[in-house]
């Protein structure tokens, strides 16, 4: 058993490290205090070929999978978790595709996110239906021409406004049905007729990629773009499934930048006349904090190669939602501490530790929220999928 990354897992991270580095950093409170769309950040990645990341080679992607995604955005969501998100946008909406969808479909669709030509978001949850997927209440009924027409409101949809297409769940039976058979997925196209961005959220950060809404007015859709068969429900779960890892790297390189940026802080502030960082208990902060990340990096990495496995499955459902859960409670526990640390400075739009710290809450909430996650967990204890003898 090794714990090191491959080669080219190690030469993907020292790449993106530099990116961010170079890139990334000197613009994150930029974004965050104009909230503008950072095409610079697009664009970086575009010509370093990080968008196609988790794309296979045959699509035109570098077929480096939930892995090589994670250890990109780790890096990447030490200076901004706007950039990260927009990293985790090539993966979200396309996953249902890539695990389910036609020969076609792919051929369609995911060369263009790969090569940065088109940007995608993912339609799950509406105002009544956020951890409760079965009640979402978006209609799909088939027409006399054999195509979808789908009707209902979209919200919390990270990319909204800059996507060029959607992946839209939607009941294909009685809306208030809670039949695990009734939900369907579809591509849905950003020119379609009766399609329309809604209202823009106004967010407590993560600002730069629009959150909002994504409303469907007799919106006909080809009976081609439905991803896989009638009755999809599971491919929702497993695409989310799958993600879990993906948001769990958000989490850890967002702890390890609060992290760093703390303790550089320390070294260089006096105190009682002599730096803060020789101060034991705040030593003892740093350590306990720094062994938290290693820990989570460990889970993450062993849920984003069950991912790339394709074991994203039932049985292992407790490891991949314990990633997702300890590495984003994390980052809200490193952010807070580290703003401590800074005592009134770390309060200060002067410093990041602000920023870190209302950044971290959003990933606690998004693709399933702690609590959801250790709802996960427990059942994979009483089932036994995750046991110990």
């Amino acid at each position: 058993m090794s714990f090191d990354l491959s080669d080219e897992m190690q030469m993907l991270q020292a790449t993106v490290r530099k990116l961010s580095q170079d890139k990334i950093a000197n613009r994150a409170r930029e974004v965050d205090h104009t909230g503008e769309y950072p095409n610079d950040f697009f664009n970086a990645f575009k010509d370093a070929g990080l968008l196609g990341l988790c794309i296979p080679e045959e699509y035109g992607g570098s077929g480096a999978g939930i892995l090589g995604l994670a250890v990109a955005i780790e890096e990447v969501a030490k200076y901004s978790n706007t950039a990260a998100l927009m990293l985790l946008l090539t993966r979200l909406p396309t996953g249902p595709m890539m695990i389910a969808g036609s020969k076609e479909q792919k051929e369609r669709y995911l060369p263009g996110i790969a090569n940065g030509t088109s940007r995608a978001s993912f339609a799950l949850s509406e105002p009544q239906a956020g951890s409760d997927v079965m009640g979402i209440r978006t209609s799909a009924s088939l027409n006399k021409n054999g195509n979808w027409i789908l009707n209902g409101v979209k919200c919390w949809m990270s990319g909204v406004k800059q996507a060029d297409w959607y992946t839209v769940f939607a009941k294909t039976q009685n809306p208030s049905s809670r039949s695990h058979d009734s939900i369907s997925a579809f591509v849905v196209e950003r020119n379609s007729k009766g399609l329309s961005v809604g209202r823009l959220d106004k967010k407590m950060g993560v600002k730069g990629v629009d959150t909002g809404e994504l409303i469907l007015e007799n919106v006909e859709v080809p009976s081609e773009n439905l991803i896989g068969e009638v009755g999809g429900f599971r491919l929702a779960m497993l695409g989310l499934n799958s993600m879990r890892p993906i948001v769990a790297a958000r989490g850890i390189g967002l702890a390890e930048g609060a992290l760093m940026y703390a303790t550089k802080y320390l070294e260089e502030r006096e105190a009682f006349g002599r730096p803060l960082s020789t101060q034991q208990g705040l030593q003892w902060e740093i350590a306990k904090l720094a062994v938290e990340i290693e820990a989570a990096r460990l889970l993450t990495y062993r849920a984003a190669t069950y991912a790339d496995e394709g074991k994203f499955t039932k049985e292992y459902v407790p490891f991949l939602s314990a990633s997702k859960y300890y590495a984003t409670e994390l980052a809200v526990k490193a952010s807070n501490i580290a703003l401590q640390m800074l005592g009134a400075a770390g309060y200060m739009e002067d410093h990041m530790t602000e920023l870190y710290y209302r950044d971290a809450k959003q990933l606690t909430i998004v693709e399933g929220s702690s609590q959801i996650q250790l709802g996960l967990i427990a059942k994979g204890v009483l089932d036994r999928d995750l046991w110990w003898d």
